[in-house]
Order: C-alpha cells, then structure tokens, then sequence
C-alpha cells in the first residue's frame, strides 16, 4: 500500500471545544512573540485600494502586486475613474501579474458595480462586498478587517494549511474551514492572527518542507511528529 503524505494525515486533536480552544490559544500567544508586527503585506491606503490589490493578489505574490499598483492607483485613484479606464491601458499596467487580462477586466468591472449599486464607495458589510465581481469571503475578510477594523477570519492557503496541522479545523473548503476556525479563536483579534499565520506559514511552516526544526511552535504543534514521521 502506497504510504499517505503529510497532507492527507490530520493530527489527533480534543474532542472537547474548550481543550481546542486553549491549545489554540497557547499557539496564538506564541504566534504574538514571534511576529509582534505582523500587518497586512497589500500596499494601501484606503478601502478601494485594498480591495483591488486584494482582488489582485490571486494566484500571484503580495509583493508583485505592490509593483503595479503605484501606477494602477496614480493613473485610477478611485471607482469612477477605474470603472472608465479603458480596458487596453489596465492591462497594461496589470501585465506583469498572472492573467492580467481576467484582472483587468475584474477591476473594471468590480468598479463599475461599486458606482452603480455604492456610490463609488466600498462597502463595509460582508453580505455586499462579496456581491462585487471577483470578491469572495476572502478578499471580503481582507478589507473588513484591514480597512474597516471589522474583525475577519482570511483562509488563505496559509491560513487554511496551518489551521488543519494545529487541529482547529479538518476542512479542506475555506467556507468550512472558516467556521471552525472561528469556534476555537477570539473574534476580536481574527484579523491580527490570521496575518501572524500567514508570516509564520510564509516563513516556517512550508507546504512541502515545513521547517519542523527550526519552528518556535514545535512543542506546542500536534503535527510535528507526523510531519516528521513523514519525512524521515
């Protein structure tokens, strides 16, 4: 019988919500002292910006992103000057990014639905900004809990790979995995947290080679043996 990998192995965790809840705190107060600045890695400096970079930011790296959106911003400062760009131009600006083309088009027409339906402005509630095109629960958490101090559960690729190695959630669909996510964390600080994850998982907790070793959540992490285990 083929021999399962890592990612397929869910770590055995308390049955009781309360036991999960403490572990996860444990983690999160670690999380605290090993990246105490964590922030939001999008460049921006309002709602509009923050959503579009956002919207940007599938399928490549934040730090791309921040190399086009100078000139995306300069150029379209907000939703009524975006949503008549014309669409030539935002590829232009858009190309050095995978599927410039889609985004393009995304961003245009997400502006064009937030002067028709919120008069060029952002909306501040879940339930409206994932009605915009290419604005799912993620990128709706993104600018609820970054621009409008609104606390958010991002299930990221990050989020969602550590959350199933630390035991809070066995999910896979990022819906799911947000839901159990929340019974374990407190809501006031999801936002915070979930970029703490994110560094931690950018820097240490590798989808393919986690560096178990060198982690300061080793002992505090019911996946380090099977993870190990794994790769010895």
């Amino acid at each position: 019988m083929a021999k399962k990998s890592a990612k397929e192995i869910f770590p055995p965790r308390p049955r009781a919500l309360a036991a999960r809840q403490q572990a996860a705190r444990e983690i999160t107060e670690r999380l605290a002292e090993l990246y105490p600045n964590s922030q939001c890695a999008l460049v921006h400096r309002n709602a509009f910006e923050l959503l579009c970079a956002t919207v940007l930011s599938a399928q490549t790296t934040d730090a791309r992103v921040n190399s086009v959106t100078p000139e995306l911003f300069e150029t379209y400062p907000d939703a009524v000057a975006m949503a008549g760009a014309p669409l030539e131009d935002l590829e232009r600006i858009l190309h050095p990014l995978g599927f410039f083309r889609a985004k393009a088009k995304s961003l245009r027409e997400l502006s064009i639905s937030l002067v028709e339906k919120y008069d060029g402005e952002v909306p501040a509630q879940l339930e409206s900004l994932v009605t915009l095109r290419g604005v799912g629960r993620k990128t709706a958490n993104v600018v609820l809990g970054n621009a409008f101090d609104i606390p958010g559960i991002t299930v990221d690729t990050h989020v969602g790979r550590l959350a199933r190695r630390w035991g809070w959630t066995r999910e896979k669909d990022p819906v799911a995995a947000e839901m159990d996510i929340a019974k374990v964390l407190p809501g006031e600080n999801w936002t915070l947290i979930c970029h703490r994850i994110i560094d931690h998982g950018r820097q240490v907790c590798h989808s393919r080679k986690p560096a178990c070793y060198e982690c300061g959540l080793a002992q505090l992490c019911p996946s380090f043996d099977l993870l190990n285990g794994m790769n010895s």
